[in-house]
């Protein structure tokens, strides 16, 4: 049976690579941990050395476990495919062997340094390389898993030669060939950047060591592109021998002192500068001026210099005419003149000096093939610099290389690379803080330019509120509650426009319940009326034509600058704990009441609770419970008057007229914190929140996982797997008895992460996107995110007609269309990040590439932003015409980014404010 035969290979095979596992592990990586071997190797070496070599022995045990008990239990219709699939479509897979790669070459260096450093690591090796079975070095070992992959593929193609395609595991092992080939070729990827990006790194140190007086030559993404031997052409002193090294986004120049009288570079290793410079020869560094700052003067251009320096030429003649004259007029002169005389002499010189070097210039400026000129903007102004190259082809190259180095780095910058303004210290009221989340606020124009910066430490949580009118501003450091806060959320509130009224009757309540929708009787404007019910209960429907009740959305920002922000979790043990801003909630007693108990039956049922202390009263307090619930008011009232709720909580009856009052808290907007107790704070504006008074505060049974607004509701996931549905009244405030509640989830798979696409709900839920309707809350369409459930949704943005999505713990993000539900593109931000780091420690390296994760995201103009765990910030042009490439910023954190954030510039923001 060949079948068989080739499963007994791929036991064989993954037997010995367990094996070798096993011995990088329990030969190597184990001994050299024990403490008293600290003295062989550097602790931090070692997990450089050994990275991800764990994780790949425990999933490679599992496989031959399950390999093993297949050729145990074998027969003519076994399969083995579907164990392959299973395998190799695991994300954690894949991550594990990509970082493997990424660090691959950085754990070969690390030995190379252990070895240099402690000669007594070498004899280490030597001694564990005898006692190791198959006798094989460090070396050999290491580079198993960069071969293996490879291998299952061989192995793959020659099982299904042997496999009938009516054979029930033929379509499983194509899917394995497939999952399997796509590990490969990410894997191969991965070891192609690797080795450019650690090449490029080494090259660029390297070439910074050769040229005398260079400093911070290196940058994340600086790559070398080429040296020229030119000679510059000067008007006074002649020619002189320089060099040009020519960056990605820089020129640097320098002399030139040649050692061997020709050029030579080695090709013996790809890894040092020599393979591309000449480093026989010494440098010392003349200028150095960003590309953007340095422009090939050509064709019309050098035409107009030739002109230009024709003219001064003429005018430095025409001085000389009329210092003549002076000259002689002095000579007239009966009283001493001497100093005139000097004064005109010395003018003369100057003029003369001037006069040459123009001239020098203007006939040098003939411009043979192999000549070149630049323009230099420096900060005393432009100059410019004439140089000759060794052949018209020598000259050629250079410039297109220019050029095209000019090109990319333009569309970058435009693209790509958002202004860095200011990074902003948050004052802490206790050490330990970490930032959780923010949120601009969309209130009334003294408090539209603020965002809501979140931080706790697991026992406070705080409010940190930032002005954005001038310049960022910190305006208060304020604790509200005795939990961490996970979310925040602005709602905003109804508009101030009143056109006018109209009354109509409404149809009796249907059987379902339903709300029911009518046209506006009467009403003289010709636009749609916005008819909103509060309940099918009254039996007159007011509706306000025009805008009156609708609701104040974002402004459209579309001729608006937006600054998106980020921050980290970097701690700031140091900070200082301003007095009085930090206020125990513990103390707060609780009594019980309820709204309107003798008016509604429904609301005798709900129990409300509100805090108080010396400080506040916190109306509106209450639990949410069952599974499925919808809270509203009861049967109509029976006296004719109407019913309403006031904007503390309570309900009365009264007369249309009262009616026709709008709550003036309704036109508030209004800030929802969401905290881990399962509390809700809801804060109207920041006036409130300084004084610690919240509007209204509910209390749910498990924590608060996300709050999104839309479509007149507020959404709120909780960690027990519920979806709450909030909704307000005609003209009023939020009312925390109007609400409804379904379940979507559990407590171990809550809904994570939701956002508003189309009109519709999107909620992360494990690995599952549910896309719900918002009026029905019915399901319309499941979507599933990758192959493992273990790994939920925890970041989602939605940018025009797609959908970007993040799992836990994942390195890549999806692209999903917004009513297809096709998977249109997916990023990795391991090789960008991995070039941000490069010019950081090994530690520093290792260390944030152990685990790299995408932290949060953010849809902002054409850009999609990506915060990282290493604390690097990525961009994505999502505009159809730019390509999808993914570029880090130069600005990032020590820690996590745990929030993205975006928010108009006020009209008077000035962007040159004094930075610090």
């Amino acid at each position: 049976d060949m079948r068989k035969h080739v499963i007994m290979t791929l036991l064989d095979t993954e037997q010995s690579y367990v094996e070798s596992l096993r011995t990088l592990m329990q030969g190597y990586m184990k001994p050299l941990k024990q403490p008293e071997n600290s003295l062989l190797c550097d602790p931090s070496l070692v997990d450089e050395i050994f990275d991800q070599i764990p994780e790949l022995l425990e999933h490679h045990e599992q496989f031959l476990e399950q390999i093993h008990d297949c050729v145990q239990n074998w027969h003519e219709k076994q399969k083995v495919g579907d164990l392959l699939v299973q395998s190799f479509s695991k994300d954690v897979l894949v991550n594990i062997y990509s970082a493997y790669i990424d660090n691959f070459l950085n754990a070969k260096d690390a030995v190379r340094i252990a070895k240099e450093a402690r000669p007594a690591f070498m004899k280490f090796l030597e001694q564990s390389m005898r006692e190791n079975k198959e006798k094989q070095a460090l070396s050999d070992l290491m580079i198993k898993p960069v071969q293996r992959i490879p291998r299952y593929e061989l192995l793959v193609k020659d099982l299904l030669k042997h496999t009938p395609e009516d054979h029930p595991d033929h379509p499983f092992l194509i899917d394995a060939q497939r999952n399997i080939k796509q590990v490969a070729e990410r894997i191969n990827k991965g070891m192609k950047s690797a080795e450019e990006v650690e090449r490029n790194a080494r090259i660029v140190q390297e070439i910074e060591s050769h040229i005398e007086g260079m400093e911070d030559l290196q940058a994340p993404l600086r790559r070398f592109l080429r040296q020229e031997m030119v000679v510059e052409v000067k008007a006074v002193g002649g020619k002189k021998d320089r060099s040009f090294f020519l960056f990605t986004d820089l020129l640097v120049c320098t002399t030139l002192k040649r050692k061997s009288g020709s050029l030579r570079r080695s090709s013996m290793s790809l890894y040092t500068a020599a393979s591309v410079i000449d480093t026989a020869s010494k440098y010392k560094l003349l200028w150095k001026l960003p590309l953007e700052d340095v422009e090939i003067v050509k064709g019309a251009s050098q035409a107009t210099n030739r002109e230009s320096i024709q003219k001064s030429i003429c005018r430095l003649d025409e001085d000389l005419n009329t210092l003549g004259q002076v000259s002689k007029l002095s000579e007239s002169l009966s009283f001493p003149h001497q100093s005139l005389d000097d004064v005109i002499k010395d003018l003369m010189a100057a003029i003369h000096r001037d006069l040459a070097e123009k001239q020098s210039l203007s006939f040098s400026m003939g411009f043979p093939p192999n000549k070149m000129e630049l323009s230099t903007t420096k900060a005393d102004g432009t100059e410019s610099f004439i140089f000759e190259f060794p052949n018209p082809d020598a000259r050629l190259g250079f410039e297109q290389a220019f050029e095209d180095a000019k090109k990319k780095l333009a569309s970058s910058k435009n693209c790509l690379d958002p202004e860095f303004l200011k990074a902003i210290p948050i004052m802490k009221t206790r050490s330990g803080m970490q930032f959780s989340c923010a949120s601009p606020s969309h209130g009334s124009p003294e408090s539209s330019h603020e965002v809501w910066v979140c931080n706790s430490d697991g026992y406070v949580g705080q409010v940190c509120l930032l002005s954005i009118r001038k310049e960022p501003t910190v305006e208060a450091c304020i604790a509200v509650c005795s939990a961490r806060i996970l979310c925040i959320a602005s709602v905003p509130g109804l508009k101030r426009t009143y056109r006018c009224w109209s009354f109509f009757p409404l149809p009796p309540p249907s059987p379902r319940g339903g709300r029911e929708r009518a046209e506006a009787v009467g009403s003289p404007s010709s636009e749609p009326t916005a008819a909103e019910d509060a309940g099918p209960q009254p039996c007159l429907h007011i509706s306000i034509s025009g805008s009156s009740l609708e609701l104040s959305e974002p402004v459209d920002g579309g001729n608006r600058e937006l600054v998106p922000f980020d921050s980290d979790d970097t701690d700031d043990e140091s900070s200082p704990s301003p007095s009085g801003t930090l206020q125990s909630q513990a103390s707060h007693s609780t009594i019980s009441s309820s709204f309107g108990n003798e008016e509604i039956q429904s609301c005798k049922e709900a129990t409300v609770e509100t805090t108080s202390s010396e400080e506040e009263q916190e109306p509106g307090f209450m639990p949410i419970t069952g599974t499925y619930s919808q809270n509203r008011h009861g049967e109509s009232p029976t006296d004719g008057r109407a019913l309403r709720r006031s904007s503390r909580g309570s309900f009365t009856r009264g007369s249309l007229e009262d009616l026709l009052s709008l709550d003036p808290e309704a036109h508030q907007s209004s800030m929802w914190l969401g905290t881990e107790d399962g509390c809700i704070h809801v804060y109207q504006s920041s006036d409130n929140i300084r004084n610690r008074k919240n509007s209204m505060k509910m209390q749910h049974a498990a924590a608060v996982m996300c709050i999104l607004y839309l479509d007149n509701q507020v959404f709120v996931s909780l960690a027990n797997g519920e979806l709450v549905v909030y909704q307000r009244e005609a003209g009023h405030f939020w009312d925390p008895q109007n609400s409804k509640s379904l379940s979507l989830g559990s407590s171990g798979s809550p809904i994570t992460k939701m956002v508003a696409v189309a009109g519709k709900l999107w909620c992360g839920c494990q690995n599952r996107v549910l896309v719900l309707n918002t009026t029905t809350l019915a399901q319309e369409h499941t979507l599933q995110v990758g192959q493992d459930s273990g790994r939920s949704i925890t970041c989602m943005v939605s940018t025009g007609t797609g959908v970007w999505v993040a799992l836990q713990s994942s390195a890549q993000v999806r692209l999903y269309h917004a009513s297809s539900y096709e998977q249109l593109a997916e990023a990795d931000i391991t090789p960008p990040v991995h070039k941000m780091l490069a010019g950081s420690d090994a530690i520093i390296r290792q260390h944030k590439a152990a685990c790299l994760r995408i932290t949060a995201l953010l849809a902002c103009k054409d850009l999609l932003w990506i915060g990282t765990s290493a604390g690097v910030v990525l961009t994505l042009s999502v505009s159809a015409k730019a390509a999808p490439t993914l570029v880090g910023l130069s600005q990032g954190h020590t820690g996590h980014v745990r929030f993205l954030t975006a928010i108009e510039l006020p009209d008077g923001f000035d962007v040159l404010f004094p930075l610090p």
